[in-house]
């Protein structure tokens, strides 16, 4: 017999479906973990295994976190990487992320998935990119089958040291040959291609300055032998873009068409500083976009050019980034960031087009469009997410969908005043915690907690941790 699940008697089910459906009272009926019904309470079934009554509550699909390093929620708000841009940030922490064993991947990966998941976010994938002291991508895999949340791997790789022209050290970089070899044997044992996949895995070399030419070229070539996604930092900050033109005489984008890192498998973390012709060049091949508002933030890269992505069709998601470069890992307050960063970001330009030089101000009618809205920003978060890792599964709910979602309590505090539109109130207030987060129809959260690890003791091991890498232990 299946196991089956009920949600009820929602304020508001927000489906995210090809009629964008919001139903007031509205619930969920799912079998082993994929939605059979959604609409009013009344037309679903009455009874299941396991009966969610969400009275008050707003019930949204799954976020889709597609950008993270789950490991350096290790080394959160280092002092000597506290008020530096990029590549100064990068040099404070590489030696410190280079001593992570296996205990510290492991608690950091617990840790970064559990606040994720209280912030409704169903689905990661993480890029991890040092190997060194025993650290291997199985430690995340198997600590995200504890926890419970869909995750996307990646076997990340760091090969150009410092004697090469590259900006890591050369102790934390890998032979390139063994980078590919163990690249091979994490897809073969963990990649899991099919509808409802728990795991994935993606081939991510780290950036144009911490990789050889080679190495990319090789990974791409992998990766699609093996039929899964590649990713990588590009056009993140002006410095990147100033190494590129220098070293090989081309813009980043320019750089990475030429190796043949362009099309629907691949997907770009930040991709800030492009122009128009790069956005036209990643809505013809497919590229994605996985947009870090926090990050980009905290570290002065820049504004990425959102709305300008989602009109020329390019897919774009939304992604929490480093747990050190954010410093948390909480995709509804990237929600809402990704709509207030948009909209700073439209008071800073002119208007487009035959009007450009009237420096028309964003409250002009014919600049409505250039606005984000919130339904906009969860879209980024959901069916944005979904698309930019290659998923039809999850994004939404709907029959066929996975049983991914979360809910929020309307009746705190936080959202008092704002029910004129509850949808809208889960992005303009302040981010508040999952009261409920479900994955394949199994709950992660219920009343505000992880309900699948006692994570006080994962905590406290990860703080002992931290404080032992940070010291040189």
């Amino acid at each position: 017999m299946p196991q089956t699940l009920l949600v009820k008697n929602a304020e508001m089910l927000v489906t995210m479906d090809g009629a964008r459906r919001e139903i007031a009272g509205g619930g969920l009926y799912a079998e082993d973990g994929i939605i059979r019904q959604v609409g009013p309470t009344q037309d679903l079934p009455e009874t299941a295994d396991r009966v969610i009554d969400a009275s008050g509550q707003i019930v949204l699909p799954g976020l889709v976190n597609t950008h993270h390093h789950l490991n350096q929620t290790l080394t959160r708000n280092l002092p000597a990487a506290q008020n530096t841009n990029l590549f100064p940030w990068l040099q404070a922490h590489y030696r410190v992320w280079a001593r992570t064993n296996p205990d510290a991947s492991r608690a950091s990966t617990l840790v970064g998935l559990a606040e994720l998941a209280l912030s409704g976010c169903t689905t990661v994938f993480d890029h991890t990119y040092l190997f060194q002291s025993g650290n291997k991508v199985d430690y995340q895999i198997e600590a995200a089958r504890e926890i419970g949340v869909r995750f996307h791997a990646s076997r990340g790789s760091m090969s150009l040291g410092e004697s090469k022209g590259g900006l890591p050290p050369d102790d934390c970089v890998e032979d390139e040959e063994e980078i590919l070899k163990d690249t091979v044997r994490v897809i073969d044992r963990y990649h899991d291609a099919g509808p409802g996949a728990m795991t994935r895995v993606v081939v991510a070399p780290c950036s144009p300055f911490s990789v050889s030419r080679d190495l990319l070229i090789e990974s791409a070539r992998l990766a699609r032998d093996k039929g899964v996604m590649l990713h990588t930092h590009l056009c993140e900050t002006s410095d990147e873009e100033r190494y590129t033109l220098e070293r090989f005489g081309k813009r980043p984008v320019d750089w990475m068409e030429g190796l043949e890192w362009t099309g629907p498998d691949v997907w770009y973390a930040h991709a800030i500083h492009v122009n128009d012709d790069e956005i036209r060049l990643f809505a013809q091949t497919g590229c994605g976009a996985a947009h870090c508002p926090c990050s980009n933030m905290r570290l002065a890269s820049g504004i990425a050019p959102v709305k300008k992505y989602m009109a020329a069709g390019v897919r774009v998601g939304l992604g929490v980034d480093g747990s050190a470069s954010n410093d948390g890992s909480g995709m509804l307050a990237e929600v809402r960031q990704a709509m207030l960063l948009a909209r700073l970001e439209l008071g800073l330009r002119p208007a487009e087009g035959p009007d450009r030089q009237a420096l028309l101000p964003p409250s002009h009618p014919s600049r409505a469009g250039e606005w984000m809205t919130a339904r906009e920003a969860l879209e980024l978060a959901t069916l944005g997410g979904a698309s930019v890792l290659g998923r039809e599964d999850i994004g939404s709910l709907a029959p066929g969908k996975c049983a991914d979602f979360f809910t929020l309590d309307l009746t705190t505090l936080s959202y008092a005043g704002a029910l004129h539109d509850p949808v809208a109130a889960t992005v303009f207030c302040a981010p508040q915690a999952a009261k409920t987060t479900v994955v394949h129809g199994h709950v992660i959260v219920q009343d505000g907690e992880v309900v699948t690890l006692d994570m006080e003791p994962v905590i406290r091991e990860h703080n002992r941790l931290s404080l032992a890498l940070a010291a040189g232990e």
